[in-house]
């Protein structure tokens, strides 16, 4: 219609949204790699030259990470804003994030509940428990989230084909998310991956290979997969972006969904607990406190032993790789956390916001799942026990939150790899 009434031809329109992609992807990435892939997702053209463009990105140079600290700090770059391939595709409109995927039920809005039990573990301190239950998500875990608005947005740009790895959870999401908006789905996963997850996914009718002897080894053939497919997408578990914006609305909902105080309306959240793997949910609670200028709610990152990337990462203040995953909690398995998770764990400490880890043993992790199904219900992987063992494990809970005032929320991140036989075993 603007072109038909400005005079301005089709091709002309097209070539002018490309370049102006391309300038604004560049202002704020400063990445030829990444500014490539946008601008041709925005002008939806799809040929032969994604390979080489794919090929690009994987090769792209690394971001200046202290300017993009300080653009954190600023506002030149907000945590609300996508800066992957293909963030530009959507933006957020008035009825909030990720409301295009919210209103076709790719994922759902979760209960946020008072934990009688946990609180009771709290003693006489002011620290209401709340768990917010995102094991209720369709897939089974809160990968749902970020992978709905995800795929929604690819969907939306003309991809037909998703090709993910996972150990699990992440491939679970982008199956049942794929399915439903009718795009064919490839999952890779390593050897480790539970004999239970495998048939799960293929009942969602994804194509599952299973590859590698750890997660990153399944990782690169879905990269090459990618490379060989120009009509595919790679759909990463957890360092993506659009992952992470999609992920941010769980602090949307749980900050509606707390108890206020009805003399001054606040909601005195103390701090919110979340699992740790590759580093996807993290950043996505990161973001949503930046959004909502909530550095007062502090956040506490939880891993096994095994799997404790970000926690060795954080006190080191730079990314460690791990030799190996050594750990019941295969889902927390990347030997190495996103890069992002730092960055924006140091931007929520420089505005006075606290961040600290809680690193729980695999026999307090499988602990933890026992006491949660037998107070709640409901059967949650190692993973996500990572998360609830810092308030059922006595030595943590002690060093945790004894100067954390107010309420504690857990993520109850859920996770699909468990069953009574399993729980059992571990």
């Amino acid at each position: 219609k603007m072109s038909s009434c400005t005079g301005i031809s089709i091709p002309v329109l097209i070539v002018f949204t490309f370049i102006s992609q391309v300038f604004v992807s560049f202002y704020h990435e400063g990445d030829f790699g990444i500014v490539f892939v946008e601008a041709f997702h925005v002008v939806g053209k799809r040929s032969n030259h994604n390979n080489n463009i794919k090929k690009r990105i994987f090769q792209a140079p690394k971001r200046n990470n202290n300017k993009r600290l300080n653009d954190f700090m600023i506002g030149v770059l907000p945590m609300s804003s996508s800066s992957s391939s293909s963030s530009s595709i959507e933006h957020d409109s008035d009825d909030g994030v990720a409301s295009s995927a919210r209103s076709l039920g790719l994922f759902l809005t979760t209960p946020l509940l008072l934990s009688r039990p946990l609180t009771d573990l709290m003693g006489d301190r002011n620290n209401p428990v709340y768990i917010k239950l995102d094991a209720l998500q369709p897939s089974g875990s809160f990968k749902d989230r970020g992978m709905a608005h995800l795929c929604d947005t690819l969907h939306k740009g003309g991809t037909q084909k998703l090709i993910s790895s996972s150990g699990g959870n992440a491939g679970l999401a982008v199956a049942t998310v794929g399915g439903r908006l009718g795009m064919e789905v490839d999952v890779i996963v390593p050897k480790t991956t539970k004999a239970l997850v495998i048939d799960k996914l293929k009942s969602l009718g994804a194509d599952v290979t299973v590859h590698g002897e750890n997660w990153n080894e399944a990782d690169l053939m879905a990269r090459q997969r990618v490379q060989e497919d120009a009509t595919a997408e790679y759909v990463s578990p957890y360092d993506n972006p659009l992952l992470w914006h999609g992920h941010s609305t769980i602090i949307d909902e749980l900050l509606q969904e707390i108890p206020k105080d009805t003399n001054n309306n606040n909601d005195n959240v103390g701090a919110i607990v979340v699992s740790v793997g590759g580093g996807g949910l993290i950043c996505g609670v990161l973001e949503g406190l930046h959004r909502h200028d909530r550095f007062d709610i502090g956040v506490v990152a939880a891993e096994t032993e095994g799997a404790a990337s970000f926690g060795k990462a954080w006190e080191k203040g730079e990314l460690i790789r791990l030799d190996a995953i050594e750990s019941v909690a295969t889902s927390l398995g990347a030997l190495e956390v996103t890069e992002e998770a730092l960055i924006r764990a140091k931007a929520h400490e420089a505005k006075n916001g606290i961040l600290q880890t809680a690193i729980c043993t695999d026999k307090e992790a499988v602990e933890a799942c026992v006491r949660f199904a037998q107070d709640h219900r409901i059967l949650v992987e190692p993973a996500c026990g990572a998360a609830l063992a810092a308030v059922y494990s006595d030595r943590l809970r002690d060093q945790t939150f004894q100067n954390v005032d107010g309420a504690i929320i857990i993520e109850v991140c859920g996770g699909s790899g468990v069953n009574t036989e399993l729980l059992e075993s571990w």
